[in-house]
């Protein structure tokens, strides 16, 4: 699924309005019509509705929601913030619609001390602003905002399109922003419901469609895309009846030190689990009985020292694996540097780093040169930092890490609630599965197992990216389902991936 610009949501509707064609009062009642029967699905008529409208287009799609509730039986009261001298036409039109059929219960409001006391049992739908806004709100109708977040213990907020104060390409530091419980998106997904600092905003997003020309969408490039099942359908592919081990590569994981040989099992189990035809583990001598043990199905080399990986460059033919995984539990000892550098210098096909290799390039900048094009990265926001600077915000963090991914040609994953996948080519895809169970110890290491597992069977790095982050995710809301977030670990993740193959695609 594209995400689009604000600019480009106002192009996506001046087209459909030309092309379909419909007017624009019918393209509003249409959008309209799709909240309304939003509201319905959720809130009886029971449940008295308290709509304030900006005078723009956005508080035009209120007064529609308005006037369809009160046809269906609701009580509804309608304010209307009069904080511009001049409303939109479609405003105006709508208005004189709601106020011809439903005289009673509109109101203006131009202060805080106009705002109606909110019954219990009350909605409130927050319908101020939308995607048009780009610039703090201040004033009067800050105190507006804040007095609507004081009223959420009490009654459910529902935001029209955009939770109002919040800009739909950024990340947000402002005071004044409506803390939605659910907010009604119309036809797409917006960059600022996928950033960690509007969480306190959006709430549980909601994508309605709208009609929106199909022409526009289909044509119209975009930067920024949610991953979703049609595009993992697009990217997964069958298993060939006539295959062998062979035939799904021979992938080389480095991996694991002395206190850490959990680590290197997970991401052992997690290759094999995501489809590898053979797995060779690189692994310090105080490892071999671990891992033998934990998982049979691995061959296991390994290195000369015993509590640490540091020789692993002169134990690799590089003929035989198809990709390297480096990185889980390895440690960041003097050797362990080296050897990484005499590998960068002859490995030369797409790779999967993390973990302490991740560690080892940000203290040795110069070693993300030698990184193969097309490898794949995964750090989490802290080691991001450390790799490539601090940001002053979420927005400038997105665009340093498309950046990186561009200037470096490879794939940079950086995990989060909506993962951040950046490609080469300055694309950058949100995975939308995944859960707050997943922040545990080892999460991280099955992810690299699954990458390092899809890459040797010849997916290409960029679907090995999307595909592996999305069937990581939704393994983990299968765990979370049966086991409660709080009670998952790392390797329930690992057993829920056959069913995240069968179900997730």
């Amino acid at each position: 699924m594209k995400i689009f610009t604000a600019a480009q949501i106002r192009e996506a509707d001046a087209f459909t309005i030309a092309h379909e064609p419909i007017s624009s009062p019918d393209l509003m009642e249409r959008a309209a019509g799709k909240c309304a029967a939003w509201l319905e699905d959720h809130y009886s008529p029971q449940h008295p509705i308290y709509i304030f409208c900006g005078k723009g287009n956005n508080g035009g799609d209120g007064l529609v929601i308005a006037r369809l509730l009160l046809d269906h039986g609701y009580t509804v009261s309608t304010g209307i913030l009069q904080h511009s001298a001049k409303a939109s036409a479609d405003h105006q039109l709508k208005l004189q619609d709601l106020r011809l059929q439903y005289p009673t219960g509109i109101y203006e409001i131009g202060d805080v001390s106009d705002l109606p006391v909110i019954p219990p049992g009350a909605v409130i739908i927050d319908a101020i602003f939308g995607t048009g806004m780009s610039r703090p709100i201040d004033g009067w109708v800050a105190g507006i905002i804040h007095h609507l977040n004081d009223q959420r213990q009490k009654h459910p907020i529902v935001s029209i399109d955009m939770p109002s104060g919040l800009i739909a390409d950024e990340s947000n530091r402002h005071a004044a922003v409506v803390q939605a419980h659910h907010t009604l998106s119309l036809e797409f997904y917006k960059l600022a419901f996928l950033l960690p600092e509007n969480a306190p905003y959006a709430g549980e997003v909601h994508i309605l469609p709208i009609g929106l020309h199909p022409d526009y969408i289909t044509q119209t490039p975009a930067r920024y895309h949610l991953s979703d099942k049609e595009i993992m359908r697009t990217i997964y592919r069958p298993r060939d009846p006539f295959a062998h081990k062979g035939t799904y590569g021979h992938a080389l994981l480095i991996a694991g030190s002395h206190g850490k040989m959990g680590a290197a099992v997970l991401s052992a189990r997690a290759c094999l689990r995501a489809g590898v035809g053979l797995l060779s583990c690189h692994i310090p001598q105080c490892g071999y009985d671990i891992m033998q043990i934990s998982e049979p199905c691995a061959m296991c080399i390994t290195d000369e020292n015993a509590h640490y990986n540091t020789h692993f460059h002169s134990d690799i033919n590089t003929a035989s694996y198809k990709t390297i995984g480096i990185g889980p539990g390895l440690d960041t000892q003097p050797g362990t540097v080296k050897s990484l550098e005499l590998l960068l210098n002859s490995w030369q096909r797409p790779m999967v780093i993390d973990a302490d290799a991740l560690n080892i390039l940000s203290v040795y900048p110069y070693l993300l040169y030698k990184v193969p094009a097309g490898s794949i990265l995964t750090p989490h926001p802290k080691e991001f930092e450390r790799l490539f600077g601090p940001s002053a915000n979420d927005t400038a963090r997105l665009t340093l890490l498309s950046k990186q991914a561009v200037n470096l040609q490879i794939y940079i994953i950086l995990k989060g609630r909506y993962t951040a996948i950046a490609c080469p080519d300055g694309a950058v895809y949100f995975n939308n599965t995944g859960n707050p169970g997943m922040a545990t110890a080892g999460s991280g290491d099955v992810l690299t197992g699954i990458l390092t597992g899809l890459l040797a069977q010849d997916y290409s790095p960029k679907a090995a990216a999307l595909l592996g982050v999305w069937l990581h995710g939704y393994a983990g809301d299968l765990a979370a389902a049966h086991l409660s977030q709080e009670a998952m670990t790392a390797a329930d993740i690992i057993s829920w991936l056959g069913k995240a193959f069968q179900e997730g695609i």
